[in-house]
């Protein structure tokens, strides 16, 4: 179908915010950001959605889900996974 393109950094983006967001749903523990982590990563899968995300709202979601996070080794794998898509759109802005 034309112009139905989907670019592959969203879909992947897309894939590993879900991936997370099923891992941090089964996390039996509570945590204090819980909720920060939920709603960045809706934030995420909303912005991927639109097919053109801007690129410094990507990291900043990433930011605060990392911050959020970042103890819970359990959701490491998950973390590191949407970082690397992020990363898709652009790499760090110090590389």
């Amino acid at each position: 179908m034309p112009g139905s393109h989907v670019d592959p950094r969203v879909t992947e983006l897309r894939s590993a915010v879900s991936r997370l967001r099923r891992q941090l749903a089964a996390y039996p523990a509570e945590f204090p950001d819980r909720g920060i982590a939920e709603e960045e990563l809706a934030v995420l899968d909303s912005l991927a959605a639109d097919g053109s995300p801007e690129v410094p709202r990507l990291r900043r979601s990433l930011l605060l889900i990392a911050g959020a996070i970042g103890s819970v080794s359990a959701l490491g794998r998950g973390v590191r996974e949407v970082r690397d898509a992020v990363e898709l759109f652009g790499g760090s802005p110090r590389s």
